[in-house]
């Protein structure tokens, strides 16, 4: 799966360091004061988008023209993000700060520290974020397209074939019955998205399995409580999938803001199964190598750009 680990890594190694490097450049002209670069699907860039992205770069100690580099890195992050909205991808400002957070601590440092070496050397916490959120959020693109970019999909006969022919047998996977229990919170009154939190956090607490669930809700407003199914281990949601691995049988998740209130996913049950579709998802994913990861991403990017109107001004 397409991760923003490899992105982070060099960030981490020039973090290690908890300051900027030598010799870089601090940006300091403000937002209003900065000029349309270019122009993608009416969306546009700015200088000081790129500033902060060259910012960036210096960083990680890239070398190279760092504003030209900038400027196709914002190009393709503005489409990444158009995607993910048409796709209805949204990643929510919980879950981006969460991965902030986490970042901060794989670096031995607190938030405060890390927000100071944004700001020092003129990335900024915002612009960090929001490229976080890029990244995770083209991770579900690429995740739920569940293809090679002008490829052919993988059949599960051919799976099995093909791992018969290594003279393997097929694998097993764990088989997974998910429940999802939403808060809904309408966009007009997101100022209780705070208040339904704590709902969501009581119920979850009293969470004992999926068949008390509705009876549960019954006394709730505005709460619905969705089947799920039978979900194999490959085919969990990518940014649910390590808490579900992580929650025993009769337990739930924890809480969660998306784009419609506050969720949970309880496991009711779990199970090892082996067949013909598991040999397919074990085949597919050990095709998805990172090497080839990276080329999906890339040939998907390459589409979208033939397709984009882009405009440098």
């Amino acid at each position: 799966m397409f991760s923003i680990r490899k992105y982070l890594t060099t960030m981490s190694l020039a973090l290690s360091l908890a300051a900027p490097p030598a010799g870089l450049v601090i940006f300091s002209s403000p937002a209003s004061a900065s000029e349309i670069k270019v122009v993608v699907n009416n969306i546009p860039i700015t200088s000081y988008d790129i500033q902060r992205r060259a910012a960036f770069l210096k960083l990680q100690r890239r070398g190279g023209n760092a504003n030209a580099e900038a400027q196709q890195q914002m190009i393709d992050q503005t489409l990444r993000i158009a995607e993910m909205r048409r796709l209805g991808i949204t990643i929510t400002d919980d879950q981006v700060a969460a991965a902030y957070a986490n970042f901060a601590k794989s670096n031995k440092m607190t938030q405060a520290q890390l927000d100071g070496i944004m700001n020092q050397s003129g990335v900024t916490k915002a612009h960090f974020k929001e490229f976080i959120r890029s990244q995770m959020g083209w991770s579900q693109v690429l995740s739920r397209s569940g293809r090679s970019v002008g490829g052919k999909k993988v059949t599960e006969q051919d799976a099995v074939r093909r791992m018969l022919e290594k003279g393997g047998a097929k694998p097993t996977a764990t088989e997974y019955m998910l429940q999802q229990v939403i808060f809904v919170v309408p966009a007009s009154e997101r100022s209780k998205m705070a208040q339904r939190k704590r709902e969501a956090e009581a119920m979850r607490a009293r969470f004992s399995g999926c068949n008390n669930t509705r009876e549960f809700a019954k006394g709730l407003v505005d709460v619905t409580v969705k089947d799920l199914g039978r979900r194999l281990a490959p085919e969990l949601p990518p940014d649910w999938a390590e808490e579900i691995k992580n929650t025993r049988v009769g337990g739930a998740t924890g809480v969660r803001q998306t784009n419609v209130g506050i969720e949970f996913l309880g496991v009711c049950s779990s199970r090892e199964v082996s067949d013909d579709r598991v040999a397919q998802l074990t085949f597919q994913a050990e095709g998805n190598s990172a090497a080839g990861n990276e080329d999906l991403s890339k040939k998907y990017l390459e589409q979208l750009r033939e397709r984009a109107k882009i405009v440098e001004r």
